[in-house]
């Protein structure tokens, strides 16, 4: 797929989030490739306290992620500023940023999601009824920011303190032990499984951008059956927030093979070896044309 006419993009890359560094890379190949097929492309690193787009630009690919960018609220400012742009809406971003949020509405859709409890204090105590393993998130932060797994009750008040350096909010979650697995959604569509599998330990922030600590396996090796009710798990999620274009959904499989959702990505990485790419790839969707595809879905959306 090639657009039929090049464009003036600007990939908006960096800003000031946690994950700043890998929005930075993610920018970087974007605004390579989409250069290498003949785009004129613009790159800005946004600053929260004031920005402005370059010349002439049409649309904006948002290689954000993070708070400001993934949260809805540089979407919002591009719609002010009547500004297309890639991937999710405002609202969709707001939700799925928002990992409560999220929960409650796949848990309304109907989507299997593991079983979760939102922490507010430092000083909370373990939930009544619950045995460990338990997983705590910061409710607001990607990219593994945060994350704690807990696999005892004497580590609990530690986990908490650690976690909440990330936000005032946790999410509690119960820990499904079994595969672990992504699904790319381009365009309505789920691609291809990714399954993670870490050579070491648990997949965290570490074991994510560390070259050669985890192992990718894409297509998954997987039964057809429990591919495919990964898959529409995944897309019931992603839809569940009024997703739109494109994203990334984190899926447990446990020993039953039975999905379990985890966490919709709204702006999911986009290195070159990052899990949207190469499920794209397994679908026979290379770098270039995937970007090229992301500006499509904005402008077609957008009726241009």
């Amino acid at each position: 797929m090639i657009l039929k006419r090049k464009h003036h993009i600007t990939v908006m890359l960096g800003g000031p989030s946690a994950e700043r560094e890998v929005s930075l890379r993610s920018g970087a190949a974007v605004a390579r490739a989409l250069r290498a097929v003949g785009h004129e492309v613009s790159e800005l690193d946004p600053n929260p306290r004031g920005w402005e787009l370059a010349a002439g630009t049409e649309v904006v690919f948002l290689a954000l992620h993070g708070t400001y960018g993934e949260d809805g609220t540089v979407q919002k400012r591009l719609e002010e500023l009547g500004m297309k742009y890639t991937g999710c809406g405002t609202e969709a971003s707001r939700v799925g940023f928002d990992k409560h949020l999220t929960k409650q509405r796949m848990i309304a859709a109907g989507v299997p999601t593991p079983r979760s409890v939102l922490v507010e204090s430092i000083a909370a105590s373990w939930p009544m009824g619950w045995n460990p393993p338990v997983v705590l998130k910061p409710v607001r932060q990607g990219s593994s920011v945060g994350l704690q797994f807990v696999d005892r009750v004497a580590d609990w008040s530690r986990a908490v303190t650690e976690a909440m350096r990330y936000d005032d909010q946790l999410l509690v979650e119960e820990r499904i032990c079994g595969k672990e697995t992504t699904v790319g959604i381009l365009g309505g569509r789920p691609l291809p499984l990714v399954e993670v599998r870490p050579r070491t330990g648990v997949y965290d922030y570490e074991n994510k951008y560390t070259p050669g600590s985890t192992e990718y396996l894409c297509p998954a090796p997987l039964p057809e059956a429990v591919t495919v009710r990964v898959q529409e798990a995944a897309l019931a999620a992603f839809n569940s927030i009024g997703g739109r274009d494109y994203g990334r959904v984190d899926v447990m499989i446990n020993a039953a093979g039975d999905p379990f959702v985890l966490e919709i990505n709204t702006l999911p990485g986009m290195t070159e070896t990052s899990l949207l790419p190469k499920a794209a790839a397994a679908a026979g969707i290379g770098y270039a044309d995937l970007c090229e595809l992301m500006v499509e879905l904005a402008l077609k959306r957008e009726g241009i």
